[in-house]
């Protein structure tokens, strides 16, 4: 036999059907849970008061709404059985509602793509999202006790993750009003068409394939280059078009009204000339905008004149010299 199992004082933990401990998943299991709000507290490590139950969410009734003591609204949503969308729309749902910053759902089964859903929410968003496993356990005779298991919740990686996701949404949407304010212009003609996107870049054709003449910003500057990449394959012939207007960098240059930066890129593929505009990037206060804009339309008006003559004169079709 056995060792642990003849040793005495050692009982077996056997599982109840939750069924026969809350027959009733609202008059049962959601009074019980709202006059234990202890025991979820200690799982979860969270300290929720005030905990009201079947609070009205539009025509929807919410299991029950709690507060957290360091403030704002907590909504739990408890489930009997294996997760589903039907739920999981609920507590999205309430969350809106009631302006909650944080969701409890309990379940007696988590399905896997809704551990998935749950663990996405904490990385997308700034609320807290806990997904948690409900079971009914007792040793011998004694009376069933509740035992509940975190299967998923926030975390300082998560939040971290979700930091850096609204961080990144936030410059897309913010690069995107920039280049919207700049095609719409009246001095900014050559980009005029361009549809705006998130993007560091917009360009257009010099009027030569693989030459585009692109504005670029960072969050500290902005400026525009002659981009230099004629497709797969076309390294040396890159190389070969830089070096011809390099050749003539002194005309350029003053054709242009200042110096530029000549970047050959000699371990990649492309090249690029650049114009820099120090006055500021998409971080800049918004009312600086129009100024810094000013600067950078007037910059790629003047290098597009100065590149004009000398691309129209290149020799295209690279032949490695003998």
């Amino acid at each position: 036999m056995n060792e642990l199992t003849a040793a005495p004082g050692i009982g077996k933990l056997e599982r109840v059907a939750l069924r026969e401990v809350w027959r009733h998943e609202a008059y049962d299991f959601t009074r019980w849970l709202q006059d234990n709000i202890d025991v979820l507290n200690e799982a979860l490590g969270l300290s929720l008061v005030n905990v009201e139950r079947e609070q009205a969410a539009g025509s929807f009734s919410i299991d029950l709404v709690a507060e957290r003591e360091s403030g704002g609204k907590v909504i739990i949503e408890n489930q009997l059985e294996k997760s589903n969308h039907d739920h999981l729309g609920k507590v999205l749902t309430y969350m809106v509602a009631m302006e909650a910053q944080t969701a409890i759902w309990i379940v007696a089964e988590p399905r896997p793509e809704h551990v998935s859903v749950v663990a996405w929410l904490n990385e997308s968003s700034s609320s807290d999202f806990y997904l948690v496993k409900v079971e009914a356990v007792r040793i011998g005779v004694s009376p069933p006790a509740p035992l509940l298991t975190l299967i998923v919740g926030p975390s300082a990686e998560t939040a971290a993750v979700s930091r850096s996701k609204r961080e990144f949404a936030e410059r897309h949407d913010v690069r995107q009003n920039w280049w919207s304010r700049l095609v719409a212009r009246p001095d900014a003609k050559l980009h005029s068409h361009i549809t705006p996107g998130p993007s560091t870049w917009i360009g257009v054709t010099s009027g030569v394939r693989g030459l585009p003449l692109n504005y670029v910003i960072t969050q500290q500057d902005c400026g525009a280059e002659l981009y230099i990449d004629r497709g797969k394959g076309s390294e040396a012939e890159n190389k070969s078009i830089f070096d011809q207007l390099f050749a003539r960098r002194e005309e350029i240059e003053q054709a242009f009204g200042g110096p530029l930066s000549w970047e050959r890129l000699d371990d990649g593929r492309a090249s690029r000339i650049r114009a820099r505009v120090t006055a500021g990037g998409y971080r800049a206060p918004e009312d600086e905008w129009d100024a810094i804009q000013t600067q950078q339309v007037d910059t790629m008006n003047r290098l597009h004149k100065a590149l004009q003559p000398h691309l129209k004169s290149l020799k295209l079709g690279y032949e490695a010299p003998e």
